[in-house]
């Protein structure tokens, strides 16, 4: 199973936001129809927009994490000196909140300005660098086309 590494880091790439995903989109699920109560009344916002939401995380996230680590086993192969997995994941947070930000005012969905996620990136680099460090890491090193 030594061919196509691209595919394979793709499909690696894409494991971790999956689960995480289903995770929230399940969650969310049971808190809204078992419970009955509708989200304002545990996160002060109107349903529709949060249901909206993850919308986008559903849709973009996971590609996003394949294709960057895809980027990530192109730029290993090709530089003598490479990034570690752990910053190299931690720099997706950049391209995805800002990218976030614009599409939901472009979509007209719901409108977050960008002062309010600014404080957001250097929390999610943090998450973003230990997830690809400890999981993405050892997703690639199962398929065989990274060391761990």
């Amino acid at each position: 199973m030594r061919a196509h590494p691209y595919l394979r880091a793709y499909m690696a790439g894409i494991v971790v936001p999956t689960l995480f995903l289903v995770l929230v989109v399940a969650l969310s699920a049971f808190q809204r129809y078992y419970f009955e109560v509708p989200n304002q009344f545990v996160i002060p916002m109107p349903s529709a927009p949060l249901a909206r939401a993850y919308l986008f995380p559903m849709a973009v996230v996971p590609n996003a994490w394949g294709v960057w680590n895809m980027l990530f086993l192109a730029v290993s192969n090709r530089w003598p000196r490479r990034l570690p997995i752990g910053l190299h994941g931690a720099l997706l947070v950049l391209l995805l909140i800002p990218g976030g930000v614009a599409l939901a005012g472009l979509l007209d969905d719901f409108t977050i300005q960008m002062k309010f996620a600014l404080p957001m990136i250097p929390i999610g680099m943090g998450v973003y660098y230990l997830a690809w460090k400890h999981l993405v890491a050892r997703l690639n090193a199962e398929l065989g086309i990274a060391d761990a």
